[in-house]
C-alpha cells in the first residue's frame, strides 16, 4: 500500500468517525405507532371488523387526530382507558337492527388495547362509547 492510499484511507476513517460523533446518540427506530396514549379506531357496518377499514388515529397528548379528540380523551381518561367502563348515556335509540362493529387497538397507560364489539346500531354505539367512536364531524 502506498503512502497516498494509506493517507486517503485514514482520512476517510476520520471523516466517518467525525460524522458519527456529530450525529449524536442513536435514536430508537420508529415502530409505526405514536408514543403515549393512542388508539387506532374503526367503525364498520355489519357484524365483523373488516380488514382495510378506514379509521382514525386518536392521540391524547395533546388530543388530536379525531374530530372529537378532547372529549374522547377525557372519557377514556375517566374510564382508565377501558372503553367498556365509559358511562352509557341515557338515550332512546330506534329499534332498527343495523349492526356496526367498533374496533380500537393501541396503547393506553403503557398497556395494549384491543377492543372489538358489535352494536345493534350507530345510536347504541354512540350511547355506550361516548365520543370515542364518533368519527364523523
Amino acid at each position: 500500500m502506498t503512502y497516498l492510499t494509506r493517507a486517503t484511507a485514514a482520512a476517510g476513517l476520520l471523516l466517518t468517525a467525525a460524522g458519527l460523533l456529530a450525529a449524536g446518540p442513536a435514536q430508537a427506530a420508529y415502530r409505526g405507532h405514536a408514543p403515549g396514549d393512542w388508539l387506532y379506531l374503526t367503525v364498520t357496518r355489519g357484524e365483523a371488523a373488516k380488514d382495510g377499514a378506514r379509521g382514525t388515529l386518536l392521540r391524547c397528548d395533546p388530543p388530536q387526530g379525531h374530530p372529537h379528540a378532547a372529549e374522547a380523551c377525557a372519557e377514556l381518561a375517566a374510564a382508565g382507558g377501558d372503553i367498556d367502563r365509559i358511562p352509557a348515556k341515557h338515550v332512546f335509540c330506534p329499534m332498527i337492527y343495523a349492526p356496526v362493529t367498533a374496533h380500537a387497538r393501541g396503547r393506553w397507560n403503557g398497556r395494549p388495547v384491543d377492543f372489538l364489539k358489535t352494536y345493534s346500531g350507530a345510536c347504541v354505539l354512540r350511547a355506550r362509547t361516548g365520543s370515542v367512536f364518533a368519527l364523523d364531524d
